[in-house]
């Protein structure tokens, strides 16, 4: 009997304020950094959600056949190199893979004056090696975004429910508005002076002066000239554009097709509420 009664003052005895205290303290503080963390996973998703369209567009259009036939037939390698159209197209085909090998160079004999030459010169390959370290970071960058966008889709609006689909929707309109926001500067800079903007990309991103080829000579630059560059960084800039609208669409569709059912829902559970004391 005496055990029963001290197990229930056991119960009923409260905790000392100080214990509260320090319980309370250690969940504000477990709350900020969830809160920090949940921020910083939101400005990564706005930043690497236009990384992530840009740079996959990047990588389709190095891969794809169509651009490097079109700069053939658009700009007439064949007069142009002095090639015939099957090594040409013999030498699109090597640097697609070799862009995607672990080759150090770039080798692929073509038939020039009756003989087997190699199609680019030292000064060309070494620029192709640049381009080519360039392409990996880059594709790692874009792997990297992409993946990164997907997981924090899944991980915190379907497995964590840490936020809802409104939130997700307004989160990509802002980081599509800052893509737009840079692209279209880099756009505006480079159709007001491509050939300018041009130079300047390669000597940011070049530490050595290999990208300045001679066109009466290389058949590098013969094959995709500076007039092709700026086709591709228009269509580059179309694709991305209308990728990035096809999103914005969705997102403030969805906003706007919400916005009633959000409006009403705080009253509808403010209703509730007062039914429930009432009963």
């Amino acid at each position: 009997m005496s055990e029963a009664v001290d197990s229930a003052a056991a119960l009923d005895k409260q905790i000392a304020p100080s214990e509260n205290s320090g319980v309370a303290a250690a969940g504000r503080q477990r709350e900020t950094h969830m809160g920090f963390v949940r921020s910083l996973a939101t400005l990564l998703f706005i930043l690497a959600l236009p990384v992530a369209l840009v740079t996959t567009n990047i990588r389709i259009l190095v891969n794809l056949p169509a651009v490097y036939d079109y700069a053939f037939d658009r700009y007439d390698a064949v007069q142009t190199t002095g090639l015939s159209r099957a090594d040409l197209d013999g030498t699109a085909k090597a640097i697609r893979s070799y862009f995607n090998n672990d080759e150090p160079t770039l080798y692929y004999p073509v038939t020039e004056g009756g003989l087997q030459t190699p199609v680019f010169s030292a000064k060309e390959t070494r620029h192709m090696q640049d381009v080519k370290r360039l392409l990996v970071w880059m594709n790692r960058v874009q792997m990297l975004t992409a993946v990164y966008v997907l997981a924090y889709v899944v991980v915190f609006f379907v497995w964590a429910r840490e936020g809802n689909a409104r939130q997700l929707a307004g989160q990509a309109l802002v980081g599509l508005a800052l893509g737009a926001i840079v692209v279209g500067g880099i756009a505006i800079f480079a159709a007001t002076g491509f050939e300018a903007a041009w130079s300047r990309f390669h000597e940011l991103l070049f530490t050595n002066g290999d990208w300045q080829l001679d066109p009466r000579t290389d058949h590098l630059i013969q094959m995709f000239p500076e007039a092709f560059w700026r086709d591709m960084t228009m269509l580059l800039g179309v694709m991305s554009a209308v990728e990035a609208a096809a999103i914005a669409v969705v997102s403030v569709v969805y906003l706007v097709g919400t916005r009633r059912e959000r409006q009403h829902l705080p009253a509808a559970v403010e209703l509730g509420a007062s039914n429930t004391q009432a009963a």
